[in-house]
């Protein structure tokens, strides 16, 4: 299958759309002075090669009340119940992320919580699990880096 091309154009949609997935075609047209049918032409294309995949929201978590994030480490008595851990992880609708890993942890999962004493049930839930042997968190104090665009922008310049 051959690597799909993107033009500037299609640059400029991606960076409205990653701003705000809600943004009307019509906008984007006038911004760009193109028209709104080239817009929807083009973003289908995107979809139709696997580019765009969907669309998502963001929350302001602090405002519904669950600003406490915590990465938890979890380490397995077998690399062979991974597939059973994760679907247990699953279940546990705190748990935002979570990566099949190498080096010290077999499972490496992002919570969300209210307060510590929240996240420390969902921390016994994990530990819980049938095949978890323990696990380590750590807490962010802050989220400093969270941008999808500076990756975008680099994805572009390279192609």
């Amino acid at each position: 299958m051959s690597k799909f091309r993107l033009d500037e154009v299609d640059h400029q949609i991606l960076d409205m759309l990653i701003d705000n997935t809600r943004v009307p075609f019509t906008d984007i047209a006038k911004k760009l002075l193109i028209s709104a049918g080239t817009v929807h032409v083009r973003v289908k294309k995107m979809e139709d090669a696997g580019i765009i995949t969907g669309s998502s929201l963001t929350l302001d978590y602090e405002k519904l009340g669950y600003s406490f994030i915590a990465y938890i480490g979890v380490f397995l008595h077998n690399t062979s119940q991974t597939k059973f851990v994760l679907e247990r992880i699953n279940d546990i609708p705190f748990v935002t992320v979570a990566h099949v890993t190498t080096g010290k942890f077999n499972i490496y999962c992002k919570i969300r919580a209210m307060d510590t004493k929240h996240a420390k049930e969902v921390i016994f839930m994990i530990d819980d699990i049938e095949g978890v042997y323990r696990t380590e968190t750590m807490i962010s104090l802050e989220e400093s880096i969270n941008d999808k665009k500076r990756l975008m922008h680099t994805i572009f310049k390279n192609m």
